[in-house]
């Protein structure tokens, strides 16, 4: 596991969660995940996405999270926001890659409590996720820019691949100046270089807003 990554969990439950579970869910993970950026020494940052079962069995989408915490949600969760259920279609990209790419941690392995998403979900989650990941940018940089590449790569092909695959892809795509962005992005996730983007911000946006037209302008890509 690369240095800066998060550890992603998704959990399963019968049903969904209440107050008081939800609560101390957001408070065991205040203590026990690490900040982003990671520093030596400190925790890893933890990704928690919570869906309750019958949300997502039988699928449908869009779909629905129950519970979902991110570093880029501390502050939030700090001065006491709780995290909500809500409609998640990258939900749709996460449980792809968790069917195909994934370890139990307790319980059944994930093909038992989970239903296989259909290609067309995935592509229509990666172009339906593109204004939160915009309205991202700023608190979530790197991850942002190779999720766009990601989304870009699905919607064009069809298939999902890993996000610094997607920015290898993408990276001859891009003008000059959105390749020093991407390969930058692409640079930090595989921990070659330190993140820095303050020289950089309106390249960075430049950057994500030509990505996000492509995978606008882009129509379902068709997949076995």
């Amino acid at each position: 596991m690369r240095f800066h990554s998060d550890v992603d969990v998704l959990a399963v439950t019968r049903d969904g969660l209440a107050a008081d579970a939800r609560a101390d869910l957001a408070a065991g993970l205040l203590r026990l995940s690490g900040r982003h950026p990671r520093v030596t020494g400190q925790p890893r940052p933890v990704e928690l996405t919570v869906v309750s079962q019958p949300d997502v069995r039988p699928w449908r989408y869009p779909p629905k999270v129950e519970f979902q915490y991110g570093e880029w949600l501390r502050d939030e969760v700090e001065s006491g926001q709780l995290p909500q259920p809500h409609v998640s279609p990258d939900l749709a990209v996460l449980v792809t890659a968790v069917l195909a790419h994934s370890e139990p941690l307790l319980g059944p392995p994930p093909e038992q409590v989970l239903d296989p998403v259909p290609a067309a979900d995935v592509v229509a989650a990666s172009r339906d996720s593109v204004p939160q990941l915009l309205a991202d940018l700023g608190s979530d940089t790197t991850n942002v820019l190779l999720t766009l590449a990601r989304a870009w790569h699905t919607v064009t092909t069809g298939r999902l691949v890993s996000k610094d695959a997607g920015a290898e892809w993408a990276l001859p795509l891009l003008p000059p100046e959105g390749r020093v962005v991407l390969a930058h992005a692409r640079a930090v996730y595989l921990d070659l270089v330190d993140e820095d983007w303050e020289p950089s911000q309106s390249a960075v946006r430049r950057t994500a807003e030509l990505m996000a037209a492509r995978i606008g302008q882009r129509s379902p890509a068709h997949a076995d």
